[in-house]
């Protein structure tokens, strides 16, 4: 079906339930046309169009075992809470190889979503010329939290987190057509974002030459909730599908291996759980599942 899409979300470490997801799809070879992510939902994205079953628990739980990438350490050397350089540059490119042949010949959308930080608006992001430098650029930036984590420069604009302006972006995947969409959430039903009040006034401290960007970090607990609404009207409706945590989530910055771990499994387990749902959903017929 070319009018299927996958909609990620983000939430740090949580992002290793979609990554369980992901990865029992990628084992039944269910690969959609677009797929659209947001910080970690944009890592996990890319690996989902690189067909790499694995890499994203590799790179957020196997290696969290032999040495932590979180942590006031790496906001003390780099001014940023995630070792960023070891995630989008020694990880790809080193030690643990991001596909990027089977990513640039897919037939697969991509869009990593970031925040423009001179608008305070969505940047969706796409890169189909095979240049491997601005592909993990987008990554990153779409990863990299405000207040922890330094702005990234995409094509010359500053960038931080899509999520400060577009944490799930299903008015995206609709605008651009898509008509069959498949939500993961890394949050339980329910839940509503409170007002980032803290983060408001460093936001305005910080970021005194982005007007706008603070803007949207105090508007963004409105904005986030406005989008559960919507997706709770869509989901009753049957005009989406939509998969999350069925269990307590864990924490966006959690480096409890066996606590990611049981959290990687709950999502792997509920995706087979969910996956004749998903098939009927999507309306697919045997021989279709793949988007190559």
């Amino acid at each position: 079906m070319k009018q299927a899409g996958m909609i990620l979300e983000g939430g740090g470490t949580r992002g290793v339930f979609t990554a369980g997801v992901l990865d029992y799809f990628m084992e039944q070879e269910l690969y959609l046309p677009y797929v659209i992510g947001v910080s970690a939902g944009a890592c996990n994205a890319v690996n989902y169009v690189s067909h790499q079953l694995g890499r994203m628990k590799t790179c957020t739980i196997d290696f969290l075992e032999a040495g932590s990438y979180v942590g006031i350490k790496y906001l003390l050397k780099n001014h940023s809470l995630f070792n960023m350089d070891l995630i989008f540059d020694v990880f790809p490119n080193k030690i643990i190889p991001f596909d990027y042949d089977t990513f640039f010949s897919s037939k697969q959308t991509c869009i990593l979503t970031a925040t423009n930080c001179f608008t305070g608006r969505p940047a969706y992001l796409t890169e189909n010329c095979g240049n491997r430098i601005r592909l993990m650029n987008a990554c990153r930036a779409s990863s990299s939290l405000p207040i922890v984590s330094p702005m990234v420069e995409v094509d010359g604009i500053p960038m931080l987190d899509g999520g400060v302006a577009d944490s799930v972006p299903i008015r995206k995947a609709l605008h651009d057509g898509v008509k069959k969409n498949v939500v993961i959430l890394t949050r339980q039903a329910g839940y509503r974002k409170p007002p980032a009040r803290k983060s408001y006034r460093m936001a305005k401290i910080m970021y005194q030459k982005y007007p706008y960007l603070v803007r949207a970090i105090k508007n963004r607990a409105y904005y986030y909730n406005r989008t559960m609404e919507l997706l709770d009207d869509l989901e009753k409706r049957g005009r989406i599908l939509v998969l999350r945590p069925q269990v307590p989530v864990v924490r966006n910055t959690e480096d409890d291996v066996a606590v990611l771990t049981a959290f990687y499994n709950h999502g792997y387990e509920y995706a087979k759980d969910m996956f004749s749902r998903t098939i009927r959903y999507l309306g697919w017929e045997p021989g279709e599942r793949s988007a190559n």
